[in-house]
């Protein structure tokens, strides 16, 4: 069964489950099924299921942006390794298991996805109309936090980088082809399986604060208990799996904190709780914000400028891979239009020993990646191999069209130490994209800049961080 398959299994037979489980204990919690559909129309609950299908489609132009960019912004894997090491590597191979790898595959793509979708429905369900709003938004917002990061601040994933480290997610079935055609393998910081969960138990933590509650008392408090512990799941797997570094929690946990401000103190204006939307807006306040936050804005901006013009003079001195011995690696070459082509340069930079390159359709591939690796002899079998000698760049050409390619590469050295074999790789994808990667990232930089600005007006007024009363009624007491 394919992965749309599945999921839309997990849907029809999880959600009744769930949303029963959750409401045991207080049935009285549940909105009547006869007025389901008054709710959905009265609640504009609509809007909710339009959100997420704008997310699908900003992901789908911001992974068509991240490689022909990729050329420029390069990537930063070398400066996270000189911090981490080794580390999520002695945490893969403490806890490797086959029956755990399998669980955990299955947790990190359909569970984290029928989390986000579960959890608007259960408070869709229970009658919440305000958490049903904020986790709907937690979505939609957060992956627009994380856009400039992903686009700008590229770091691969650790099973990419580290020598000898197993890519136990990506080199697996039909799982390869999914990630190959859905999810580009340098978009490791922040962590999105840590920034979406942990912003909806920040959004809960906002919310009951605000209405003077704690969440044990709370009557989501069970459901706030699964979300935190598929949250520590998240976590493990994310590492355990070769996906990604350390850094990525507390980075994806300040993008969740980030985004659950924002629309903890959006939401009320958004539901006209407190008057029309624009109600309290002065040409000082507008003046006010647009200073601000303009100017945060524009030191985000700076630094992402700065990063690229870093990225671009140090080309010559990048690494795109490290293989250990043995070790099979890929580069995605992601699908584009009819008359245009990828040309692509890989260079060995080691000093001894020769690579191995096979060009291959993502299609045709799963053969050959069972069990969490590359099976070399496979790879060779199904495709062309090419020889790079030490220090050589080797050109090719990719041209055809709507397909995506793997570059495969691999080391041949049998020798259990040493022999690591450092790669570059430069696509060329004859397109410039930057002022279009740019422009998505604005939302981004502006959403930030008005978090700063609201907890310092918060705090200049002595109220909570919390408190997500529109500004010009606090203003005026």
């Amino acid at each position: 069964m394919d992965p749309y398959g599945i999921m839309m299994g997990l849907i029809l037979v999880l959600t009744p489950i769930i949303c029963w489980a959750f409401t045991a204990h207080k049935p009285a919690m549940r909105v009547p099924m006869k007025r389901w559909l008054q709710v959905f129309h009265d609640q504009r609950y609509y809007l909710h299921a339009m959100g997420y299908i704008v997310i699908i489609k900003w992901k789908s132009i911001t992974d068509a942006l991240n490689e022909p960019i990729k050329l420029r912004t390069g990537h930063w894997t070398q400066a996270v390794y000189s911090l981490e090491g080794n580390f999520t590597q002695h945490v893969q191979e403490f806890f490797l298991n086959d029956t755990l790898t399998s669980f955990l595959n299955f947790h990190y793509l359909f569970i984290y996805l029928f989390l986000i979708y579960v959890t608007t429905v259960y408070f869709a369900y229970t009658g919440d109309r305000d958490m049903t709003d904020k986790v709907a938004l937690n979505y939609l917002l957060i992956y627009a936090l994380a856009v400039p990061y992903y686009l700008f601040f590229n770091v691969e994933v650790t099973s990419s980088w580290i020598p000898g480290m197993e890519s136990l997610l990506y080199h697996e079935g039909w799982y390869s082809v999914f990630y190959a055609t859905h999810d580009p393998l340098d978009n490791a910081v922040p962590s999105l399986h840590v920034a979406i969960p942990f912003g909806i138990l920040m959004l809960n933590y906002l919310h009951v604060r605000e209405n003077g509650g704690t969440l044990r008392e709370w009557r989501h408090f069970r459901y706030h208990m699964f979300v935190l512990l598929n949250t520590v799941l998240f976590i493990f797997t994310i590492l355990y799996l070769g996906i990604h570094w350390f850094i990525d929690i507390p980075l994806g946990m300040l993008i969740g904190g980030v985004g659950a401000l924002f629309i903890h103190h959006l939401q009320p204006r958004l539901r006209n709780d407190y008057g029309s939307f624009f109600k309290g807006f002065t040409s000082k306040k507008i003046r006010q914000h647009l200073l601000v936050e303009g100017i945060v804005a524009l030191l985000l901006l700076t630094t992402i400028l700065m990063a690229v013009q870093y990225q671009e003079t140090h080309v010559d001195e990048r690494i795109s891979y490290q293989l250990g011995p043995d070790d099979s690696r890929f580069e995605i070459i992601q699908k584009f239009e009819p008359g245009m082509n990828v040309h692509s340069n890989i260079t060995n930079l080691d000093d001894s020993i020769t690579m191995e390159v096979v060009v291959l359709m993502v299609d045709i591939a799963p053969p050959a990646m069972e069990n969490g690796s590359i099976d070399w002899s496979i790879v060779k079998s199904i495709g062309e191999v090419q020889y790079v000698p030490p220090q050589s760049t080797l050109g090719v050409v990719i041209d055809s069209p709507m397909v995506f390619h793997y570059i495969m590469m691999h080391n041949p050295s049998q020798n259990s130490t040493g022999d690591v074999i450092q790669v570059r790789v430069l696509n060329d994808y004859h397109q410039d994209l930057m002022g279009e990667a740019i422009a998505l990232s604005l939302a981004s930089l502006w959403m930030t800049g008005f978090v700063i600005n609201r907890i310092r007006r918060l705090k200049k007024y002595n109220r909570k961080f919390y408190d997500s009363t529109p500004s010009h009624l606090w203003e005026q007491e």
